[in-house]
């Protein structure tokens, strides 16, 4: 089968960037930042203090509800040196995100680790002190993969991974901001809805959102909804192959409650999803249904089966096929991992929308944008750039609606 996804040049879409258009820093109000509005290719202007303004009553937003953990871990060796171990996900041995960071006294995980060489051998060992409690922290590195390190942690008090995270790591900040982690953004790099722990960077649509204008949606009846999915450190990943049937997409972790399922299916609403991380969960919920449908069970995504698997089943039978596997298996919440990559000849099937920032040139972001607003992307990447928008995780967004 001839992909057309597969045969792009990924030089096609690229931009140039310059340095000082990248928020470095959150402005001091989440909502104040500025939204695009691209519909029927033309595009306005406002704030996401106004995006009630630019949505139909009839309108269901879904966000997605990850959590960012400290996932970046600094030990010093007895010679002085430090090594820096980014945890990426857990070992395949766990079920999903949750049940590994609920770990007590020992997990093991994919990590990256700086200054590697300098680890050769030997376990790495500190000793946080918490509220009064001693508590000896140690990492063993186990096996060394093609991109990543099984690493081995342990440590003594019965409390959770979640927790000694909590305690001793750092919020990993994207690589392009450049700068150290602040106190500002313990807070700040964190959706104000967040509620699961497990994403190694922010669904940074999600950072402009208030409890004000959530409530200030809520009373016009535009309705929310969360899923839950895992942002993994390959959401940075650029794009180095020369088309994209050579890049390997990353996979992610998410969750899915059965009564979204349920809402996605049987309500008559406009589906916008908040942030690309959404939209790829509830369009991967469509295939997944499809999945069903050809008697190909409840398996996870891989990367080009949207475009291999029949085009023509229609959303609400997708999503039944979820429901009825849902109910067969008593499970209250569905859990995978997707490697959906949403790129220009696709078409959203769930969503008639999306809410995303501006995005990395070369970037499987960017495409994800060109396929929901065609060639026009330029159009607005050009007038972002001319209108002094900020990019980036820290930056202003777009509300784009599907061509």
């Amino acid at each position: 089968m001839n992909i057309a996804a597969k045969n792009i040049n990924i030089q096609d879409y690229t931009y140039d960037l310059p340095d000082e258009k990248i928020a470095r820093y959150p402005l001091a109000e989440r909502d104040k930042s500025k939204l695009l509005v691209y519909q029927n290719g033309q595009i306005s202007e406002t704030q996401y203090a106004y995006i009630a303004d630019q949505l139909p009553e009839n309108t269901l937003l879904v966000f997605n509800n990850t959590k960012v953990v400290a996932a970046r871990l600094l030990f010093q060796k007895i010679t002085g040196t430090t090594v820096e171990i980014f945890c990426l996900e857990p070992a395949e041995s766990y079920a999903d995100i949750t049940s590994a960071m609920m770990q007590r006294n020992a997990v093991t995980w994919k990590c990256l680790v700086g200054g590697a060489k300098k680890w050769k051998e030997g376990i790495l060992q500190k000793e946080l002190l918490h509220e009064g409690e001693r508590i000896v922290f140690s990492a063993d590195k186990k096996e060394k993969h093609n991109d990543y390190f099984l690493v081995e942690f342990r440590w003594s008090g019965g409390h959770s991974f979640a927790e000694i995270l909590s305690i001793y790591g750092n919020i990993p900040l994207p690589p392009y901001l450049n700068r150290m982690v602040e106190e500002e953004d313990k807070q700040r790099y964190q959706t104000v809805y967040a509620a699961y722990e497990g994403s190694v960077a922010a669904p940074t649509a999600g950072l402009h959102f208030t409890h004000e204008l959530l409530e200030q949606l809520n009373n016009k009846g535009i309705a929310q909804a969360y899923v839950t999915l895992h942002v993994g450190a390959g959401t940075f990943r650029p794009v180095k192959s020369a088309t994209m049937e050579n890049h390997d997409m990353h996979a992610e972790f998410f969750e899915v409650s059965k009564e979204l399922i349920r809402r996605l299916a049987n309500e008559e609403k406009k589906i916008v999803a908040v942030g690309t991380t959404s939209l790829r969960t509830i369009e991967s919920l469509y295939w997944m249904g499809v999945k069903l449908l050809q008697g190909k069970g409840f398996t996870d995504l891989a990367q080009w089966e949207c475009y291999e698997l029949p085009q023509d089943i229609p959303v609400t039978e997708a999503l039944q096929a979820l429901l009825a596997y849902a109910h067969e298996t008593g499970a209250d919440k569905l859990i995978a991992k997707t490697r959906i990559i949403i790129a220009p000849s696709y078409k959203l099937r769930v969503a008639q929308g999306v809410v995303t920032n501006f995005h990395q040139p070369n970037s499987t972001l960017l495409l994800l944008v060109a396929a929901v607003v065609g060639d026009d992307w330029r159009k607005i990447y050009d007038h972002a750039l001319r209108n002094n928008y900020r990019f980036l995780s820290y930056g202003d967004g777009s509300l784009l609606w599907q061509q």
